[in-house]
């Protein structure tokens, strides 16, 4: 085996552990949730915007899209679909944000592709609530909730990639850079 195929192999395992990991978290914290006066927060939002910061767009809609999709599936499936397309667009615009726009200045193509994300995200559940369970009403009522998920995903993913540094650890071990 030459040493090209060999990073290569490498290069696809990370991505593959590394993509069913952020998948995992992201079905874990669906199954739980922070109660607010009149609702519940989801941290799985938190989830999303740091593997989109951190992987490619395909990656990003596995675990934004496809792990939305099987925590709402194991725990609440009423808008798994919702969230299979609303989160799994989330996701891949905050990745194609991160890692094609602005190159050289990554933490601010991150930060305008987390707030178009979160933008994505409340019009999406917005749009899907009113339209699974039939009544615009409900969707208004759990607007400030989706927008403070979305706010508190945005904020929290992008602290933990650009001020914990963690795109920097995930740079230097799955691409070996030094």
């Amino acid at each position: 085996m030459s040493f090209t195929s060999n990073v290569k192999m490498r290069h696809t395992t990370y991505w593959i552990c590394t993509t069913a990991l952020f998948m995992a978290l992201n079905i874990a914290m669906s199954s739980f949730s922070v109660p607010v006066p009149g609702g519940h927060l989801y941290m799985n939002d938190i989830i999303i915007c740091t593997a989109a910061i951190l992987l490619d767009p395909l990656a990003a809609f596995m675990v934004g899209g496809v792990g939305a999709f099987l925590g709402d599936l194991f725990f609440y499936p009423t808008p798994m679909f919702v969230s299979l397309v609303t989160h799994g667009l989330q996701a891949v615009t905050i990745s194609l944000f991160s890692h094609y726009v602005m190159k050289k200045h990554r933490v601010i193509s991150s930060g305008i592709g987390v707030a178009i994300g979160a933008v994505i995200m409340i019009v999406g559940y917005s749009l899907g609530r009113a339209f699974v369970y039939s009544t615009p009403e409900y969707a208004i009522l759990k607007l400030p909730y989706q927008i403070l998920q979305a706010v508190v995903g945005a904020i929290a993913g992008m602290v933990l990639c650009w001020k914990c540094r963690l795109v920097e650890l995930f740079d230097r071990k799955v691409f070996l850079r030094k």
